[in-house]
């Protein structure tokens, strides 16, 4: 392949990965096979069905929210588009309040997550948060990326 044809361009897409996904789908049905082959009394089939199901449920999610944050051109400006269960919403530059990166305290350590606060078309203002697992990278890449497309609002930048 010529060197002028290599994208060396960030992905401008971030969703689930696709192999976290289908080990979800693989461990659901691991547990449920698990369970009736190794003959576990009646509460734990049914805890361990409770547990299958909410790995399938998570599975199931993380495939219909692709991708979950992604940098699209509308009518020639970059613009946001965050699917959620309900659709695709997209957002302009000037519909974006602030972008940022939030460090929360999980398990003892705090963990990059990157808010974006938005307005509807409907005025309704929007709290988005997404972690490495929502996005398949670090937050900070991602908001390194939002930032190289002019898309995070220039006090959000002088902040962080």
């Amino acid at each position: 392949m010529p060197e002028d044809e290599l994208d060396l361009e960030p992905p401008l897409e971030w969703s689930t990965p696709l192999a976290a996904v289908g080990a979800l789908i693989v461990g659901a049905t691991v547990l449920v096979g698990g369970t009736f082959l190794t003959g576990v009394d009646a509460p734990g089939r049914f805890l361990a069905a409770v547990a299958a199901v909410g790995m399938l449920v998570l599975a199931g999610l993380g495939a219909r929210q692709r991708p979950k944050l992604a940098v699209v051109s509308l009518d020639g400006e970059s613009a946001v588009a965050a699917t959620r269960l309900t659709g695709r919403r997209v957002y302009r530059r000037a519909d974006i309040l602030r972008i940022r990166i939030v460090r929360y305290p999980r398990l003892g350590r705090r963990v990059p997550m990157l808010e974006i606060d938005a307005v509807d078309p409907d005025g309704a203002e929007r709290l988005l948060i997404f972690g490495r697992w929502d996005l398949g990278a670090d937050p900070n890449v991602v908001f390194d990326a939002l930032t190289v497309h002019g898309l995070v609002p220039p006090e959000a930048r002088a902040s962080d």
